[in-house]
């Protein structure tokens, strides 16, 4: 079974709370909003504990050091469509999306046509407001930000 984990960063802005959410990047995802955001994760192996890998995968999807975590919430698990298990803690923080360094990966694009391309793990970040962030990111995920809601509230 596929694990993944990361790092959901909120902050505050007056009394509503804002989440800091990748758009994916790829052709698969370049033309969709709803269902296209995710918080900033990615794989690991068992032997990793999911915390380290938390970390090491918001610096490789980000380019940016990931911030200290005193007080991390930890919001739990939650099992993707396609069966993937995704552990998050949300960690309050700021940052400028603008800062961000997106890693990358390499795909054959078009289909069948034998060239790869390089392209952005993220292609976006932002900070969406709670209502927004539930629209548009991928439907497991929902679950984290209702739990963080509930302990923000």
């Amino acid at each position: 079974m596929k694990r993944s984990a990361g790092l959901l960063l909120y902050r505050r802005t007056g009394a509503a709370l804002e989440v800091l959410l990748g758009h994916m990047g790829g052709p698969f995802f370049a033309r969709r909003d709803q269902g296209a955001w995710t918080v900033p994760k990615g794989e690991y192996e068992e032997d990793e504990p999911a915390w380290d890998a938390a970390r090491r995968e918001f610096q490789e999807e980000l380019g940016l050091e990931p911030p200290e975590g005193d007080g991390a919430v930890p919001l739990g698990e939650v099992r993707q469509s396609g069966g993937k298990l995704v552990t998050v803690w949300a960690v309050e923080a700021d940052l400028d999306p603008a800062t961000v360094v997106p890693g990358t990966f390499r795909m054959e694009w078009p289909p069948r046509s034998g060239r790869e391309q390089e392209f952005p793990e993220l292609d976006r970040v932002a900070w969406l407001p709670l209502d927004r962030a539930r629209e548009v990111i991928v439907t497991a995920q929902r679950a984290f930000l209702d739990r963080l809601a509930e302990h923000s509230g």
